[in-house]
């Protein structure tokens, strides 16, 4: 066991979870579903460029036979034809190269957005407790969006700085080699530029967007917690730590856009001096009669547009590298591993009773040297109800997880009706398991929609139903809209006791053979609780029951109680038995005093 344990620990540590590729080679990766729009708008900007040169050719041509051999209009009609031609072709393909950079971004987007939300599922409510709320929103929205301009702009242009002014220089070869050679000479410079000044840039819009990011997170925090920040009148305070935090944000998006201007400004500068540098040396030749007016006049045309795809990718380079720092942190949370082994074989349990087996079970948290449970052996009976005590930490809500199979055992196995549950397919076993947790989450949306979430299929006469036996529906038909009461963000519109029911509810209409309960009624009015211990009876009938206890009253009615300290079952036995002498279950209940709370 301990040995197994080890092993684990030292698979943790030796995880790379941002991996050795770098972030550029990973984000293409991660583009198959827009690559071949991406392949179509590098085509499309090709074909363009070549139209772009078909157009500069018929305007050499044009031009030379204007205004030097002093051929009329009618004369170059044909070539003013084949002129408007190319220009409308080129058009056409721009577009067609701007669509499918969109489409190609879009899809992105939706691929990634998929991808990230099914590993935050896969990695489970063990995951999000430790992140901020705030920071992973941003990084599903804003982040994902900031990769719009990396697909559709940087990407591509990426491959069309190196391939247009290879295309360029292919066709002007032949015409003059020795300008060819001069704009391949000039043009790593501004590559070399954009190497230079981006690895001094590029920390800083990483730190810009980690900045962005505690921000975001701070302001949901914030906005959360108003009451407590009134209650404690700390109203001003806390907006003054938020000025501070956005004069930061401020601070470093304008030490950015400085850095951005002028990497632009010297860029363009460059540009500017190569094409004067090519345009002077053809005058002295034009002069000098060592090339024609029609062929000088054309790689005069096509100069700018052989440096344009290295222009623009100092343009799109700023987007790029926003991207790039957004899709850092959406690859660290993309290639966190999951430990979730893939089932051998489909649930073929019986409805109506289960009987679960923890055998020598350890679990460790990412991280954490110590296991939070350690060499776990219990029998949960059929039918039977079993209260978790222990103070806080002792390990009651990971054993919960186990069952949940948010986590899996770092060692050791857990059986349901002598079947493994490694083996059985997780959405399928989740579908033998209800929980009634303490503080129940409840969406923005109706009761109805709340209530069905346990069921989708459901018929509106089982809703009913759930909702009389959780004791829900008497409050829900006195408001307004029944169950089509907007509820409003977390079920804020309801009282804790009116939420709790509609848990219930939800528990009933999944009517699973397996019941997970964490002191469902606590911190409640009498009157509420004595509505949900009644509706608690009525759903633990027949049903393997296992409930986070807290209180004398919850454990008191269980079949055993099993009482847990720092991660190991120190006691087990039935609840009046573990009461008799100087037991460890005897001191949490405070047999003098009442009901104890166990936190």
């Amino acid at each position: 066991m301990a040995c197994k344990v080890s092993e684990t620990i030292a698979r943790m540590k030796s995880s790379n979870l941002i991996g050795k590729l770098p972030v550029e080679k990973k984000l293409l990766q991660k583009i198959a579903p827009a690559r071949t729009m991406l392949l179509l708008t590098i085509l499309c900007a090709l074909l363009a460029t070549l139209a772009t040169i078909a157009q500069m050719g018929y305007v050499s041509k044009i031009v030379s036979r204007v205004f030097l051999a002093h051929q009329s209009l009618e004369q170059v009609g044909s070539l003013l034809l084949f002129l408007l031609i190319a220009i409308f072709i080129r058009a056409v393909l721009l577009w067609l190269r701007e669509l499918a950079a969109q489409q190609g971004a879009i899809r992105v987007k939706i691929a990634l957005r998929k991808s990230l939300f099914r590993q935050l599922l896969q990695l489970g409510p063990a995951f999000s407790r430790g992140e901020r709320t705030g920071e992973l929103v941003l990084t599903l929205s804003e982040g994902i969006e900031r990769l719009d301009a990396y697909v559709s702009r940087y990407l591509p242009q990426m491959f069309l700085s190196v391939l247009i002014p290879l295309l360029i220089v292919a066709v002007l070869f032949p015409l003059d080699w020795t300008s060819a050679l001069l704009l391949l000479l000039t043009a790593p410079l501004i590559p070399l530029l954009m190497v230079l000044v981006g690895s001094y840039t590029e920390k800083h819009i990483q730190q810009q967007w980690t900045a962005l990011a505690r921000m975001s997170a701070h302001f949901l925090d914030s906005v959360q917690g108003l009451m407590t920040l009134k209650l404690f009148g700390r109203s001003r305070a806390e907006c003054e730590r938020i000025e501070r935090m956005s004069n930061s944000f401020r601070d470093r998006t304008m030490r950015v856009l400085r850095l951005a201007f002028l990497s632009g400004t010297v860029l363009e500068f460059m540009v500017t001096m190569a094409i004067g540098l090519v345009a002077v040396t053809l005058g002295i030749r034009l002069l000098n009669h060592g090339i024609s007016f029609e062929n000088a006049f054309l790689i005069l045309l096509l100069t700018p547009e052989f440096y344009r795809p290295l222009r623009d990718l100092g343009t799109h380079r700023h987007a790029g590298m926003e991207g790039k720092a957004a899709a850092q942190r959406m690859l660290e949370i993309l290639e966190m591993p999951v430990a979730m082994p893939k089932a051998e074989r489909s649930a073929g349990l019986s409805c109506s009773a289960l009987e679960i087996d923890f055998t020598g079970v350890s679990y460790l948290y990412p991280n954490i040297t110590k296991p939070a449970l350690h060499n776990i052996s219990l029998s949960l009976a059929a039918g039977t109800c079993t209260a978790l005590v222990g103070r806080s930490g002792a390990g009651k809500s990971t054993l919960v997880n186990l069952l949940l199979r948010f986590i899996e055992p770092s060692a050791g196995q857990i059986s349901v009706n002598g079947i493994s549950l490694a083996a059985l397919g997780i959405e399928e076993w989740r579908k033998y398991v209800a929980l009634v947790p303490q503080r129940p989450y409840l969406f923005y949306g109706s009761i109805e929609e709340n209530i069905r979430m346990a069921r989708p299929e459901a018929s509106d006469e089982e809703v009913l139903w759930a909702a009389r036996q959780a004791g829900a529906s008497d409050f829900i038909q006195r408001l307004p809209a029944g169950f089509a009461t907007q509820i409003g963000e977390q079920g804020k519109r309801l009282s804790a006791g009116q939420a709790q029911r509609i848990a219930l509810a939800r528990a009933f209409l999944k009517d699973a053979p397996l019941l997970l309960l964490d002191e469902p009624a606590s911190s409640l009015d009498p009157e509420s609780e004595a509505l949900i211990r009644q509706a608690l009876e009525r759903l633990q009938r027949d049903r393997t029951v296992v409930i986070v206890a807290h209180r004398y009253s919850t454990v008191a009615h269980a079949d055993q109680v099993v009482v847990l300290e720092k991660g190991e079952i120190i006691e087990i036995g039935k609840p009046a038995a573990l009461l008799q002498g100087d037991s460890t279950y005897a001191r949490l209940m405070g047999k003098q005093s009442g009901e104890v709370s166990l936190r």
